[in-house]
């Protein structure tokens, strides 16, 4: 592990800021904050726990400036964070037994579809839509789903949040970012307990991760409640476009 200095913690936070308030937004933070770990020569293991840890103060910030709002109502929800938090640990404890290549080498695929679908059905989530399922079996599918795959693997969580509320429960974008978060806030912390416990999480650059996302989802949040749909699905197209790039130059094209 090598030594970080006050230039690493400042660029830890600005990543941070940055990353948070593109996250409260339409997800992909983690495209900003993993690298930034990695930069410093942080060893992976360590990078991805720390990374846990600032990310959650990201989504605790945002969920709460999202419910204060209106934009979601936790109690509805609880349901929703427990499968998710649920499905998480499950995903943490089968990483350490599962090889995850297969996934790894899929999700470029499924959420290059999501962007397609998104891109020739420009009027999706514009408006709250009647929902296609009841809402107790959609937080118990889809939260021991992807509340697994986060803890499992991770990459694109928050797009695959997005379209299911969007699609499925029939919610607007930002309707659909702010349920999002709450869900990424619990698999965060069911993740992170299992990073910790195996000594990979680093406190203080994580620390200095989380206080740029603490702020900077208040920052995102503000944007997505003030400016509408129309501003956030751009965005939320464009986070998913470079996680699919990433995930296939890493996958597929890496020598």
């Amino acid at each position: 592990m090598p030594e970080l200095h006050a230039t690493h913690y400042l660029m830890l936070f600005l990543a941070g800021l940055v990353a948070g308030t593109v996250d409260a937004i339409a997800g992909g933070g983690g495209l900003i904050t993993l690298p930034a770990l990695l930069s410093t020569g942080m060893p992976v293991p360590l990078a991805l726990g720390s990374n846990k840890l600032g990310s959650l103060f990201g989504t605790a910030s945002a969920t709460w400036s999202f419910a204060r709002q209106g934009a979601v109502d936790l109690r509805e929800c609880a349901a929703g964070l427990a499968w998710t938090a649920a499905g998480a640990a499950a995903g943490a404890f089968a990483v350490r037994r599962i090889d995850p290549d297969f996934l790894a080498r899929a999700i470029p695929w499924l959420l290059a579809a999501i962007v397609a679908y998104m891109v020739f059905r420009p009027q999706l989530g514009e408006t709250d839509r009647h929902h296609r399922m009841e809402r107790g079996g959609f937080h118990a599918l889809f939260g021991l789903a992807l509340g697994f795959y986060d803890g499992f693997f991770g990459p694109g969580v928050g797009s695959f949040w997005t379209i299911a509320f969007v699609t499925v429960l029939g919610h607007n974008f930002v309707k659909a970012a702010a349920h999002t978060k709450a869900m990424n806030l619990a698999s965060n912390a069911a993740a992170l307990a299992f990073f910790a416990a195996a000594g990979a999480v680093l406190p203080l650059p994580g620390l200095a991760l989380g206080a740029g996302q603490l702020i900077g989802a208040r920052i995102g949040a503000h944007l997505a409640l003030t400016r509408g749909a129309r501003f956030v699905r751009p965005i939320f197209l464009v986070m998913a476009s470079l996680t699919v790039a990433k995930l296939a130059h890493q996958h597929y094209f890496r020598p």
